[in-house]
């Protein structure tokens, strides 16, 4: 279904014109009244009686599709045969697709990737199942895996409407680290069965994406599979979220001449994302971390329900502070937000220390505007592409899981997390760094390079590598 409001958004309208009733005037017309400017015109088919034609209209402030297609169907005889805009076009029969990296050209080809001397394949792993990784696509195979709980900015839209994010995640880790990745979509929200199927699928693939999966089931779903699998298991949504936040964390400590054991740090939000935020930063040093969810700071004075939540409490928050999100903010150096628009207030950052660091990543709508408060801090990040130092887990999960594929890690543990980080980091230069650029772009082919380096030694240090690649 089309946004109502499609503001500088591009259409493209397909008509058909009974040239007996109608002339093609009156169809622009109708557009141009409503707020399209037709920038673009195909003919698809045309005969005595009928034209069609595909127009390419951009919307003006103020119009929408709905607004156009009313219009357009009250002009007498003209049809308008479907809608689209080049962003449902891209879409259209999925954005993957599989290709064999050898064709089969003659019967000598085909009993080589197939029967008969397929099986002698089949018996050289069965002898020695560690050959998968070596005779079959597990090797360098993601699964990115979903339930469609908790999709960014959708929610719980189930596992056929979160399908196409899943294939562009997919398209990620081939573009970026040329990891094959094939998006899967459960059709059960069962923490149960969501386990027993990914293990039953885990045997073609060497590593497993989760990807937004609500929590808290994601927590207990990620560290069974952990601990049931030999191969990776990486929820990004948590731990993603967790590696690039604190690489923009070091540039911007960096940049404010503080360091990471002496910050005072605030997380609002303390779900998936932002407890994984808080290990990374407790496993990098921070020692002043406070957490404020809707029930106010976190404390270990009260006892909670939610166990995360518990855990949270006793491992922050050492002087026991109390209140909502203005009294933990008081005098703190580091404002992190995984929560929602809009409850952080430039008056809110006017009680912080000097310099305060803001990361405002709620998205689609930060917890505060950059605009409303830039001029009272030293460095401003979201997690949004239309503003500066944007948090954006596509500058880790490539380069994490070409690290872990290439090393043959059973695990993506902490050491290879930190490492990930810290190479991210170290992608911008002295000379580079400031207060805008704190955190590299996802483009920068440097960023894949050296995670994927960092990964595979901390791998091999943590004793969790099975291989060492050859460069």
């Amino acid at each position: 279904m089309l946004e109502r409001s499609m503001d500088g958004k591009t259409l493209i309208l397909r008509l058909e014109i009974d040239t007996n009733q109608a002339q093609f005037g009156k169809a622009a017309t109708a557009i141009e009244l409503t707020g399209g400017d037709i920038i673009a015109i195909d003919v698809i088919h045309t005969d005595k009686n009928y034209s069609v034609r595909d127009l390419t209209v951009k919307i003006k402030a103020g119009g929408s599709a709905d607004q156009l297609t009313v219009a357009l169907q009250a002009v007498p005889g003209v049809k308008l045969i479907h809608t689209s805009d080049r962003t449902f076009l891209l879409h259209l029969g999925g954005k993957i697709t599989i290709q064999p990296k050898t064709p089969i050209q003659n019967r000598d080809d085909l009993s080589r990737v197939y029967t008969p001397e397929v099986a002698r394949v089949c018996e050289a792993i069965h002898s020695d199942p560690s050959k998968a990784y070596t005779l079959t696509i597990k090797r360098n195979t993601v699964a990115v895996i979903s339930d469609g709980s908790a999709v960014l900015g959708l929610g719980n839209i189930g596992p056929y409407a979160a399908m196409p994010v899943m294939e562009g995640k997919a398209m990620l880790f081939k573009q970026f680290a040329d990891v094959d990745a094939f998006p899967i979509c459960l059709d059960t929200q069962d923490t149960e069965q969501i386990i027993t199927a990914v293990k039953q699928l885990a045997p073609g693939f060497g590593g497993i994406n989760l990807e937004d999966i609500s929590a808290p089931r994601c927590f207990e779903i990620e560290s069974r599979l952990r601990n049931e699998l030999d191969i990776p298991v990486f929820h990004d949504d948590q731990h993603g979220t967790a590696v690039v936040l604190y690489a923009g964390l070091l540039n911007a400590l960096k940049l404010t001449a503080r360091n990471i054991e002496d910050a005072r740090i605030v997380i609002c939000g303390i779900g998936a994302a932002g407890t994984a935020c808080t290990k990374m930063l407790l496993a990098g040093g921070a020692k002043h971390i406070v957490g404020v969810d809707r029930d106010g700071i976190l404390t270990a004075d009260r006892t909670y329900s939610n166990p995360v939540w518990q855990w949270y409490a006793e491992h922050t928050n050492a002087e026991r502070k109390s209140g909502g999100l203005a009294e933990a903010l008081k005098d703190a150096d580091v404002f992190i937000g995984v929560s929602a628009g809009g409850i952080l207030t430039r008056a809110h950052i006017e009680t912080m220390a000097a310099d305060p660091i803001v990361f405002a990543m709620a998205n689609p709508e930060p917890e505060i505007r950059p605009e409303l408060a830039e001029d009272i801090v030293a460095v401003f990040a979201t997690g949004r592409s239309d503003y500066p130092n944007q948090i954006n887990n596509v500058l880790c999960f490539p380069g994490i899981f070409r690290g872990a594929l290439d090393s043959r890690a059973t695990t993506i543990n902490e050491e290879m997390k930190l490492a990930a980080a810290e190479a991210i980091a170290s992608v911008i230069g002295e000379d580079e760094l400031n207060r805008l650029y704190i955190i590299p772009s996802v483009f920068n082919s440097r960023v894949v390079e050296e995670v994927r380096r960092r990964v595979v030694q901390a791998a091999r240090e943590s004793g969790v590598a099975r291989r060492k690649p050859r460069e």
